[in-house]
């Protein structure tokens, strides 16, 4: 008997490898061009007026905080707004009173410096006119506003978070501690005078761990 294969006729694909693909895939060629997008309305719009986006972006910064001229100006400019846009909404936003470097100083010495009203960073005003500097608030602005700390709450808050450090210290020696203390009040802006002389009367008045008296027993 012959090879029977032998008999069979070539296949369309013989001799084209793609074809032969095609044909054992059952791959079909699309019937047309892919259907087209519809068109948007709102994007094929108008621009949006640089002024409208500018007030926008300046409404949502001043929401939950007060911020500096400068902080807001450089948000306009990340954000392409023209100068001369930005500077004359800045304008119009000072004379309402909605920009205020001062206002923006005060809020932000009483949030963060020494005092009371502190909410626990408690620098010193060496550090917050760093901070105020680079949030862009004058100089002669920044030393007005820091003439108004008192000598008092300095004081007392450097006390409050040599406090809060010293069980942190309480296995080291009275060296080490007053290192590792007077750095930490040197980070936050205090004075060496002060530093040294609040954390040498702390370290004076703490309780060692093996100084501490035991639990009396209940009669």
């Amino acid at each position: 008997m012959g090879d029977l294969r032998e008999d069979r006729p070539p296949p369309d694909w013989a001799g084209d490898v793609s074809l032969g693909v095609d044909a054992w895939t059952q791959r079909e060629e699309p019937a047309g061009p892919p259907p087209a997008v519809p068109a948007d309305p709102a994007a094929d719009g108008p621009e949006a007026d640089p002024e409208s986006v500018a007030r926008t972006i300046l409404l949502d910064q001043l929401t939950g905080r007060a911020r500096s001229r400068k902080e807001l100006a450089d948000k306009l400019a990340a954000k392409l707004v023209p100068e001369e846009i930005a500077t004359r909404l800045l304008d119009r936003f000072e004379e309402v009173g909605l920009v205020d470097d001062e206002a923006f100083a005060r809020a932000w010495v009483a949030a963060r410096g020494p005092g009371e009203h502190a909410t626990g960073r408690r620098l010193a005003p060496r550090a917050l006119a760093q901070e105020l500097r680079r949030k862009g608030v004058d100089d002669a602005l920044v030393k007005e506003v820091l003439e108004d700390v008192d000598p008092d709450d300095e004081e007392q808050s450097a006390r409050v978070l040599v406090r809060k450090k010293l069980r942190s210290v309480a296995r080291v020696d009275d060296t080490t501690a007053t290192r590792r203390l007077v750095g930490m009040l040197a980070r936050k802006g205090y004075g060496s005078s002060l530093a040294f002389c609040v954390v040498r009367e702390e370290l004076a008045g703490r309780e060692r761990p093996d100084e501490q008296q035991p639990d009396q027993p209940e009669e």
